[in-house]
């Protein structure tokens, strides 16, 4: 469709495509960068302590790609695997039935393998009686399994919608762990902490394991990056390799971006190497995906700031914001800038003032802060980066830089 078909780097272009997938998760091990402490870190609560797994954090942060990849390895060491991506009307009965539909009869104490049910290929599913399933039942039916192990996968647990689905689920967690039954869940979602995903955690705290998803380190950026460069016959010059991980601010979501949109600058441009130059032309071409997310008064709003003058405090305030998931306080901006408390609380003030910032309030956590709509950080960041780097300069300035003149 875009006519590039016919090009010297035409197979160059297909690799790129399979190399950098900012749209979906990561699926292929290759792949995969980094994170390798928290896949060893969620085996070893699942294998070790026979804990159920719940992983949270920002949106883009790589949940899902995690869920896959430790589909695989479950799927390796002989689990059987149920991955099941929840949705806004996401119920316990429907959920779990399809889980028992993929568990075999012969795993069931009173079945023998070699069984008439269990040759026929039955499954859990069809011991289940008619009316709807609860918790309760799921866990007797499990209680009787033998010879295996299970792990039920739910991911994009956040978007079920139902309060009952999700007390449902807690109590399921409750009713296994108590039977030391056979089969584990993880579940997965976006929220800022641990009580915003799963209904009732006092009841459940010790039956757990949760882990909010980290931002990547420098060196896990550079290996999508790496990854990348040898998936799709593409070299990253080490100041534009540098450059993206500035951007990225430890999001692999915008790293894949940026890279995917880089890599098809350097091949417009007839290279096979990637400039500078290719990452700030992404960075452009990654600000007009996320205007479509932003409210226009907002945008402008943002603009005639950075117009004004104002590029430090949106700059100091969006790193804080991206550093912590969205809701941070005064000592959030001065650690992750270098800066003074008082020039944090200011740079704040500032936006408060500007109505581009929220105060929350909370007893346990006291003031802290969050922009006005969700994608606000990550575009004033880009929105940064595309102005320092189509400085035109040969080495663009560090955020601290900027955030201390």
């Amino acid at each position: 469709m875009s006519g590039r078909g016919s090009d010297r780097f035409a197979v160059v272009r297909a690799k790129l495509r399979h190399a950098f997938t900012p749209s979906q998760p990561v699926a292929d091990r290759r792949l995969f960068a980094g994170r390798d402490e928290v896949l060893k870190t969620i085996i070893r609560s699942i294998e070790d302590q026979r804990l159920h797994v719940v992983l949270y954090g920002e949106r883009g942060i790589g949940k899902t790609s995690l869920m896959h990849i430790l589909t695989q390895a479950a799927t390796e060491a002989r689990y059987i695997v149920v991955y099941t991506s929840c949705g806004a009307n996401s119920n316990f009965d429907e959920t779990f039935r399809a889980a028992a539909a993929e568990i075999p009869l012969l795993f069931h104490s009173g079945f023998s393998p070699t069984a008439a049910e269990a040759e026929k290929g039955a499954s859990l599913a069809d011991l289940l009686p008619n009316e709807p399933l609860t918790p309760r039942k799921f866990g007797d039916l499990c209680a009787r399994l033998t010879g295996t192990r299970v792990l039920i996968i739910l991911d994009e647990f956040d978007r079920a919608e139902s309060g009952a689905f999700r007390r449902d689920v807690a109590e399921v967690i409750k009713n296994l762990s108590d039977r030391l039954g056979r089969v584990q869940l993880v579940l997965a979602g976006v929220a800022a902490d641990l009580t915003e995903l799963v209904e009732h955690i006092p009841s459940i705290r010790r039956n757990i394991f949760a882990l909010r998803v980290p931002k990547m380190t420098e060196a896990e950026v550079l290996q999508i990056v790496a990854n990348g460069e040898r998936e799709a016959d593409l070299k990253f010059d080490p100041q534009a390799s540098a450059f993206v991980v500035e951007v990225a601010r430890g999001s692999p979501y915008i790293a894949n971006l940026v890279c995917h949109h880089a890599g098809h600058a350097a091949l417009d441009a007839g290279r096979s190497m990637v400039q500078p130059a290719d990452v700030a032309s992404a960075v452009d071409r990654t600000i007009l995906e996320f205007q479509g997310r932003i409210g226009t008064p907002i945008q402008q709003h943002v603009r005639r700031l950075f117009d004004q003058g104002r590029q430090d405090v949106l700059a100091m305030t969006s790193r804080a914001a991206l550093a912590a998931d969205g809701v941070f306080d005064a000592s959030d901006v001065e650690a992750s800038n270098r800066i003074s408390a008082r020039k944090a609380q200011d740079a704040i003030e500032i936006l408060v003032a500007e109505r581009l910032l929220r105060s929350l309030h909370s007893e346990e956590a006291g003031q802290r802060y969050s922009f006005v709509e969700e994608g606000m950080p990550t575009l004033i960041w880009m929105m940064w980066a595309q102005r320092n780097l189509n400085g035109g300069s040969a080495a663009a300035p560090t955020p601290r830089a900027a955030a201390g003149s």
